[in-house]
């Protein structure tokens, strides 16, 4: 439940950034920002083409909807 609420708080961030035309870089630290202000620890943010498929959960979009931000969470190193 708790990542659930995440992404929705993430991807209402990512609705205005895309609104405002915010840079990807902007919008990344951002995001970073408030992850790490809500714990989150091990977890990757790529920025990449619209176009391109992934598994990866879409945070965010930027430069005007030509780039999109991944958020995916790293494996637990044992």
């Amino acid at each position: 439940m708790k990542n659930v609420i995440l992404v929705i708080g993430l991807f209402g961030l990512s609705f205005a950034a895309n609104a405002s035309g915010m840079s990807c870089e902007d919008l990344k630290a951002k995001i970073e920002k408030k992850l790490d202000g809500k714990g989150v620890k091990a977890y990757d943010l790529q920025i990449v083409a619209r176009d391109l498929l992934s598994k990866s959960r879409n945070v965010g979009s930027c430069e005007g909807g030509k780039k999109k931000i991944l958020y995916e969470r790293a494996t637990a190193v044992k």
